[in-house]
């Protein structure tokens, strides 16, 4: 038997590397367009999936109202201005999990879910740090209040995580 020269390099490190994670926060359940374009933002790798879906128990009425009345919503700012009930809010959300969940099982991807808090911005953080995660997708309507003044979930994740943030318009093509 021969001994191992000392030129004899190395063994290679694994090209891939290990499974990217990407974290989807989004308000309401992603349509197949949505989880199409978040999938193909990384189709030349195996990126796992950890969606996050608030329950939006605590919604400020005025803000909400502003955002359809901005967007000409008159039914839909008019609805706004009712309070909120916790329990259709909360089954609102399991919904949109189950539903964004098996958009994104379509695609035979590793995904996984949980409702967060009304602020998901708790969770987002140690979620983003617990799994190490890659990129950020916040997936929401346009809010024409937070998004003007930079107090939407996507600007505050900028501001907190250390990882890219993009911000998508639910079922649109365009970035907030």
């Amino acid at each position: 038997m021969t001994e191992p020269t000392a030129d004899v390099p190395p063994a290679p490190e694994p090209a891939d590397g290990p499974t990217p994670t990407i974290i989807v926060l989004t308000e309401e359940a992603l349509r197949p367009a949505d989880v199409d374009k978040i999938v193909g933002l990384h189709e030349d790798e195996a990126a796992t999936y950890r969606v996050l879906v608030p329950a939006d128990t605590e919604r400020n009425l005025l803000s909400s109202f502003l955002n359809h009345l901005s967007l000409f919503e008159m039914r839909e700012a008019l609805e706004a201005l009712r309070p909120v009930d916790r329990a259709e809010a909360r089954t609102d959300a399991d919904t949109a999990l189950d539903t964004t969940l098996a958009e994104f099982g379509r695609h035979e991807v590793v995904v996984t879910g949980e409702i967060t808090a009304d602020d998901p911005m708790p969770t987002l953080v140690e979620e983003v740090g617990r799994l190490d995660a890659r990129e950020v997708v916040v997936v929401t309507e346009p809010h024409a209040v937070e998004d003007t003044f930079h107090t939407d979930w996507a600007s505050r994740a900028r501001e907190e995580l250390g990882v890219p943030v993009l911000h998508m318009y639910a079922g649109d093509w365009r970035l907030g």
